[in-house]
């Protein structure tokens, strides 16, 4: 045999050794040049569908024109329920909506499972609020795995008779003040996903430290050593366009979500954690019909997920990385089990629930196509 033939067999022996070997299936394979992804930041706005959120007379031409000139645009991004809280439920634990998640928990009410474990998808079944200790979210996982994380929540504690400063929540087993506005306090509960896992807040000291105010976060995007490397940002009642006018004169809609951003983002992509190797994700919890992508199932023995459909409708998402060209278009289906599967490769963690769906794609290189800063 000469050397050409020994050389090309040799490669094909240690090409079969590669395909054999077990590679971790959280490993960070989405992005380019082996730079990974180690601050993630997640903004979540509310209730718009794709074609206006981004279609040419956008009421907030910065998230739809500037920013996606920026980063990456998910065309088919979709939402994975109806109403709110089953949405952000999803974005950070993989579970699919319950009868009560659906109707964004007007009662903080414990959940009351069906089944004694989880099955074989990672789901507990059952129904009502508050998650028992044994089902998990992100954020349980990267402080186990020794990252950080926090909820940043706008306007949580404006109000100190409806909800703390910190791991600000309704009591369990009472109707939630903080669902509608007041004058002075637009934090909600069903746009904080944290509270509603005892993993989280039977820890109380913890969840103090992790879920806090929005207040905190331009301090800790100071330094990369305070800014944490999983930041998870909700706007109130107003600024994340859930209401429209709102009670304080702001017109809300898309038009004040988009005046949140102007202020936020920039401060962010700014940020030396962000500079060196982050991602910011902006996107909305659902839309307003309910089609849905990737396969996306249901709880077993549980609704719909979209109430009068398969998901949360198209919704969009847009990208900003410094792995990320800047004007990039994707319309590769994507939805919330595929961004918290994405959290989840880039800090090797195992999947949660349905994130970890055989077929469910990551973000990719259609969204990651350029090396980083080094």
């Amino acid at each position: 045999m000469n050397q050409k033939a020994m050389l090309r067999t040799f490669s094909s022996f240690l090409l079969g050794l590669a395909a054999l070997w077990p590679v971790a299936k959280a490993a960070p394979t989405a992005l380019p040049g082996d730079v990974p992804v180690r601050h993630v930041f997640v903004i979540v706005l509310e209730n718009e569908p794709f074609d206006i959120t981004f279609g040419a007379q956008s009421p907030a031409p910065y998230l739809a024109h500037e920013l996606t000139r920026q980063g990456a645009l998910l065309e088919q991004y979709y939402g994975t329920g109806h109403n709110s809280l089953d949405n952000y439920i999803s974005l950070i634990s993989g579970q699919a909506p319950n009868p009560e998640t659906q109707d964004d928990c007007r009662v903080f009410s414990e959940f009351q499972p069906s089944t004694h474990a989880l099955d074989d998808s990672g789901q507990l079944a059952g129904r009502g609020c508050v998650y028992p200790s044994t089902v998990k979210t992100v954020g349980d996982q990267l402080q186990s795995a020794k990252w950080t994380w926090k909820g940043y929540m706008e306007g949580m504690g404006s109000d100190p008779t409806r909800e703390a400063a910190q791991c600000g929540h309704a009591v369990i087993g009472t109707k939630d003040a903080t669902n509608h506005e007041s004058l002075h306090d637009r934090y909600a509960d069903k746009h904080n996903p944290f509270i509603y896992f005892h993993s989280i807040i039977d820890d109380a000291p913890g969840c103090r430290e992790h879920v806090v105010s929005l207040d905190r976060l331009a301090t800790d995007l100071a330094q990369a050593e305070t800014t944490p490397n999983f930041a998870f940002i909700t706007p109130d009642l107003c600024h994340d366009g859930h209401n429209a006018p709102c009670m304080n004169g702001e017109p809300g809609g898309l038009v004040s979500a988009d005046a949140f951003l102007k202020t936020w983002v920039p401060r962010i992509t700014a940020s030396p954690a962000f500079q060196r190797d982050g991602l910011l994700i902006i996107t909305f919890d659902e839309g307003t019909d309910a089609k849905a992508c990737c396969g996306e199932k249901g709880l077993p023995g549980g609704p719909t997920p979209g109430q009068y459909g398969p998901g949360g409708g198209r919704i969009g998402a847009v990208l900003i990385s410094p792995f990320i060209r800047p004007g990039t278009v994707s319309q590769v289906p994507y939805n919330h089990y595929s961004a918290l599967r994405s959290i989840e490769q880039w800090f090797g963690l195992p999947y949660l629930g349905y994130a970890g769906k055989k077929d469910l794609r990551a973000f990719g290189t259609d969204v990651f196509n350029q090396p980083g800063r080094q």
